[in-house]
Parts: C-alpha cells; structure tokens; sequence
C-alpha cells in the first residue's frame, strides 16, 4: 500500500507513484497521467517510463530517450477537474471561482450543495469552507454520487474538510435541518425554484441562495420565483467568460478561442424574519411580462437534462476504480483473479 502525505504536504516535494502528474510538451499539449512504478506515457512529443519521473522535484524539464522535452508539473485544480473521470458536466473552473467569491463561501461556512454531478463545486467549497466548516452535498443518482466521492477523494486523500453527501431529495434532506442553521444554498439543478420553500427556512438571515442555470428561460422563472417569496433580496444574475491572450514580444492579442458561455449565477441573500424586500419604484418595460410566462405555456418543450450512456457510465465507473487502485498501490497491475497486485 502506498503512503501519501497529507493536507498541504500532499502537493509538495518530489513525485511519488500513485499520485498524478501534468506533462506538457514543447507545443503546449498538456497530459495528465497517474504515476506508477511500472507505467510508460507516450505521445507524438515524447515518450518516457514513470520511473524518469518518480523521484524528481515539481517543475523538472525531463529530456527523453527520442530527443523530446516534457515539463512535469502536478496539476492545478482546474487542470484536475476537466480530466478527472466524470459523468455529470462539470462546473467549469471558472465558474466555480466565481461561485465562491459572489457567494462568499468563507473559513467555517455551513453550505448545503445540490446536486453534487461529479464532484467539481465541491472541491472549491471544500477548500473554501476548510476544517472549521461543513458542506452537504445532495445528489440524486447514486452513480454520480459514487464518481463524485471518488475524485473529491482523490484530490484531498485522508485529510478532506467535513463533508456529508446524501443520495436523495433536497427537500427531504433539508427537513431534517434546524431552521437559519445554514450560511449559503447553492443548486446546480434542472428546476431549482421547486426547492425555495426548503432554502428559506434553513437559510440564516442574511444568507446567500445561488442558483448555477444554463438557459435564459430558467435564470428568469428562478428570479421571478425568488421575487414572490418576498423573502429575498439583493437578486444579481451575471454570466463569465475567459478570454485568454497569446503574448509573443509586441505580438499581444486575444487568443482566437475562448471559454464563454457555460452557465448563468442568480444571486440572492436571505431577508431577516418579517422583513419585506425594498421594491423599485420604476415600472418593469411593456412587454416584460406577458400574459403566459413560457414557464407555463403547455405548448413549449419542457427543459429535459442530458443523460449519460449507460455504456458511458460503466466505462467512468471502471476508470475511477483503476485510478483508486493505482494511488493505493503506486502500481497499474491487477492480478488475473480481479483482486489488486501487491
């Protein structure tokens, strides 16, 4: 079995079979692999064994035996969490930042996540919310509960900050929590108004409720849905986009792809108890509100959520187990009986 350090040391010193390393090559490829006594990456810009790896410091330029350069770096948590195993989307990096600075998930917060997909929030808030706080997690499908688990304990090992995930209703796990007992609620959900009712009675006052949606029709019912409440206030919806830049000298431009649209935030805080939202004096624009929201004309499509192969799914399932067992045993050899090789 191997042993690996834990918290902050985990990502520090030389690397050590059954952690995962990020290879990049001279033309900018990056390739994140798991790092094994036994194992051997190739690609077009190089080849080399694990064992040139193992034992160097972070950041080694390593020359191989074909005349190519690779740079070993562990990987970035947003390198980690678009190449981690997954069967939900994942909240992409960017998005996950700006969920916890918009939220303000802080040192000791009490979250309430749902749902948890493949684990990619959750390992923000985790680091966010450190020892002294406490993330639930709710999900759904079991499945996607399992990846979940999997890669949050992956990138945190032994030492992950409190953390309970439920396989379920929000709602039903929300009733078991005591009323204001909760700093923030966020939901990453297909309807994410049909669980309001929970979100204003364990919010503290003064909490924040964040809604992660990915079309125009569902920011807009959620927004009008917190509205009728009367119970919220402060309601903020906004979108991120990254655009990076190639630098070369004087040659400074944007780079011809980006990272646009992926989801939407609402933002809302919690009012405290008989206290009524300050209302805008100015009208709403003629046609804001039609007779018929599109949330409740029956001749539109219903929003449906994606779903994942089940032949998809089997194959995430078996990498998450061969990854599990390569980082407990520093080796890619399983015994022909199905039970892990010493």
């Amino acid at each position: 079995m191997t042993q690996h350090p834990a918290g902050p040391d985990r990502r520090r010193g030389p690397f050590r079979a059954g952690e995962r390393v990020q290879l990049t090559d001279v033309k900018g490829r990056k390739y994140t692999t798991m790092l094994t006594v036994d194992g051997y990456f190739q690609s077009a810009r190089g080849r080399l064994r694990h064992t040139d790896i193992i034992g160097r410091d972070e950041g080694s330029v390593i020359d191989t035996d074909d005349g190519h350069r690779l740079l070993a770096l562990r990987p970035l948590i947003s390198d980690y969490v678009l190449s981690m195993p997954r069967g939900a989307t994942p909240i992409y990096p960017k998005d996950a930042a700006q969920i916890v600075s918009i939220a303000d998930i802080f040192p000791g917060a009490r979250v309430v996540e749902a749902g948890l997909g493949s684990g990619a929030l959750a390992l923000s808030l985790l680091a966010a919310i450190g020892p002294s706080g406490h993330l639930t997690s709710v999900e759904r499908r079991e499945d996607f509960a399992t990846i979940a688990m999997a890669n949050v304990e992956s990138w945190y090992g032994d030492d992950i900050p409190p953390w309970t995930v439920h396989v379920g209703d929000l709602n039903d796990v929300m009733e078991d929590m005591e009323d204001g007992s909760v700093d923030h609620v966020l939901l990453d959900m297909l309807a994410p108004w049909e669980n309001l009712d929970g979100a204003m009675r364990v919010l503290r006052p003064g909490g924040v409720i964040l809604a992660y949606v990915a079309t125009t029709t569902q920011m807009s019912r959620f927004v009008e849905e917190l509205r009728t409440t009367y119970t919220f206030t402060e309601v903020e919806a906004s979108e991120t986009v990254v655009r990076t830049w190639h630098l070369e000298g004087l040659a400074v431009r944007p780079d011809h792809r980006m990272v646009a649209h992926t989801g939407f935030l609402v933002v809302a805080r919690r009012l405290a108890p008989l206290s009524e939202p300050l209302l805008e004096k100015r009208r709403p624009a003629k046609l804001a509100y039609s007779d018929t929201m599109p949330w409740n004309d029956e001749t539109l499509a219903p929003i449906q959520e994606h779903e994942i192969s089940p032949k998809k799914l089997r194959k995430v399932l078996r990498d998450v187990k061969q990854r599990t067992h390569m980082e407990q045993t520093g080796s890619s050899h399983v015994s022909t009986e199905g039970t892990p090789g010493s």
